[in-house]
C-alpha cells in the first residue's frame, strides 16, 4: 500500500508540473492562429459571377498561352523548363489542371492581382515587379469566364501524386519519391528559385514528420499566419486538393505510418498483461519475505 501511496503522488505532481508547463511552452512555440479558411473570404473573386468556359477558351488562348501550357488541349510550352525559369524566376505552371486544385474565387483573384492575392506584395516593391501580370483592366465577366474555362478542361480526379506535382513541384522538391531516377525534384533549377524567392525552398520528403498535418494545412493556406514575410505564396488550393498533397506527403514520408498506428494497441495490451503479471510476482514475494 505505502508503494501506491508514493505512485499516486509522484503522478499527482508530474500531471501538476505538465499542466503548468506545457500550455505556456506550446503558446509560446505555437502561437494561436485562425483555422484555415477554404472560401478565401478575403480576395476578391467571382462576386458570384457564372462564367461562360466557350468564351474563356478564347481568351485563354489570347492571353494566356504565350507563357502557360495547357498540355491536355494541346497547348505545349513555348520554351524549357529551364528557359522559362531564367525568364520569370520559376517555370509558370500548367493550367490543365488549375481549375480543378484551385478555389475559383482565389483563382479569379489571383488573374486579377497575383501579388495582392497570394499574399506576397512586399516581395514586389521598389520597382519589382511579379512575373505574372494582373490582369485587373479585364472586365469581372471576362475573367469569371476564364475560371469557367479551367474549371471546364480540369479532370474530374487526380491521384495524390499528380495533385502534388501540379500544386508543388515547380518550387519543391520531395525527393524521397523517387531517389532513383530524380523525377520528383523541383522543376525550377535552383539558381532560378533561390534568386526568386530568396532562398531554396526545402526539400519535402520529410516535412510531414517534422511539421505534422496540421501545421501544413495552415501553411499552405496562409503562409503569413505562420512565417510573417516568407517569401512562399499562399498556394489557394481547395480543401480537396491540400488534402491530397498532405496524404502524398504521408505517403513518401510516413510510409510506416498506418502499421505503426496497427501495433500501438497490441504493444499496450503485452505492456499491461506483462505489469498485471509483474504485480503478481512482486505480491508473492513481498508475502514470502513477509
Amino acid at each position: 500500500m505505502r508503494e501506491l501511496k508514493i505512485l499516486a503522488v509522484v503522478a499527482a505532481l508530474t500531471l501538476i508540473t505538465y499542466w503548468g508547463v506545457e500550455p505556456f511552452a506550446h503558446s509560446q512555440m505555437h502561437p494561436h492562429v485562425e483555422a484555415p479558411d477554404y472560401n478565401f473570404k478575403d480576395v476578391d473573386g467571382l462576386n458570384g459571377l457564372q462564367g461562360n468556359a466557350e468564351t474563356g477558351a478564347t481568351i485563354v488562348q489570347t492571353n494566356c498561352t504565350a507563357c502557360h501550357s495547357i498540355q491536355s488541349q494541346g497547348f505545349p510550352s513555348i520554351m524549357d523548363n529551364a528557359s522559362t525559369a531564367a525568364a520569370y524566376g520559376t517555370v509558370p505552371p500548367d493550367l490543365g489542371t488549375a481549375g480543378k486544385l484551385y478555389n475559383a474565387d482565389y483563382l479569379a483573384a489571383f488573374i486579377k492581382d497575383p501579388a495582392k492575392a497570394s499574399l506576397v506584395t512586399h516581395k514586389f516593391q521598389e520597382g519589382r515587379a511579379h512575373p505574372m501580370p494582373g490582369y485587373s483592366w479585364m472586365q469581372p465577366q471576362e475573367i469569371a469566364d476564364i475560371v469557367a474555362y479551367l474549371q471546364s478542361i480540369a479532370p474530374k480526379e487526380m491521384t495524390n501524386k499528380e495533385i502534388f506535382i501540379d500544386a508543388c513541384q515547380r518550387c519543391h522538391g520531395i525527393k524521397y519519391g523517387d531517389m532513383k531516377n530524380g523525377t520528383m525534384n523541383a522543376f525550377t533549377p535552383i539558381e532560378n528559385i533561390k534568386s526568386y524567392m530568396g532562398k531554396v525552398p526545402p526539400d519535402l520528403s520529410q516535412y510531414i514528420k517534422s511539421r505534422g498535418e496540421e501545421y501544413i494545412h495552415g501553411f499552405v493556406n496562409d503562409p503569413q499566419r505562420y512565417l510573417e514575410g516568407t517569401a512562399m505564396p499562399r498556394v489557394g488550393l481547395t480543401e480537396e486538393a491540400e488534402t491530397q498533397v498532405i496524404a502524398y506527403l504521408s505517403e513518401v514520408g510516413d510510409s510506416k505510418k498506418a502499421q505503426r498506428e496497427a501495433l500501438g494497441p497490441k504493444f499496450l495490451i503485452y505492456l499491461v498483461i506483462f505489469a498485471i503479471f509483474a504485480w503478481l510476482w512482486k505480491s508473492k514475494q513481498w508475502r514470502d519475505m513477509h
